[in-house]
C-alpha cells in the first residue's frame, strides 16, 4: 500500500488534477467480497452517488467497519475536506 500510495498521489500532483497538492492520509482500507456478491458489488459501485446524496463517505465507512467488527481508530479515519 505505501508504494500504491506513493506513486498515486505523486501521479496526481504531476498531472495537475488539482488545485492543491495532494497527500493520502495515514493508514488504509480494504475490505472483500466473494464472486456470489459481484453482481451487487457492481450496483452499489453503479448507484454510488445516490448511496452518498444520504450518507457521507465517512459515515458509511464506519458503517463498513462496524458491519464487519473492524476495530479502528478515529485518528486513521477518512477525514473529510472542509
Amino acid at each position: 500500500m505505501k508504494l500504491v500510495k506513493q506513486n498515486s498521489s505523486k501521479w496526481i500532483n504531476e498531472s495537475k488534477f488539482l488545485n492543491y497538492h495532494f497527500e493520502w492520509q495515514e493508514g488504509y482500507g480494504a475490505f472483500s467480497y466473494s464472486k456470489s456478491q459481484v453482481d451487487a458489488v457492481i450496483n452499489y459501485i453503479q448507484k454510488q452517488e445516490l448511496h452518498h446524496a444520504k450518507k457521507s463517505f465517512k459515515e458509511e465507512y464506519i458503517d463498513f467497519l462496524e458491519k464487519f467488527e473492524i476495530e479502528y481508530d478515529e485518528r486513521f479515519i477518512f477525514k473529510e475536506l472542509i
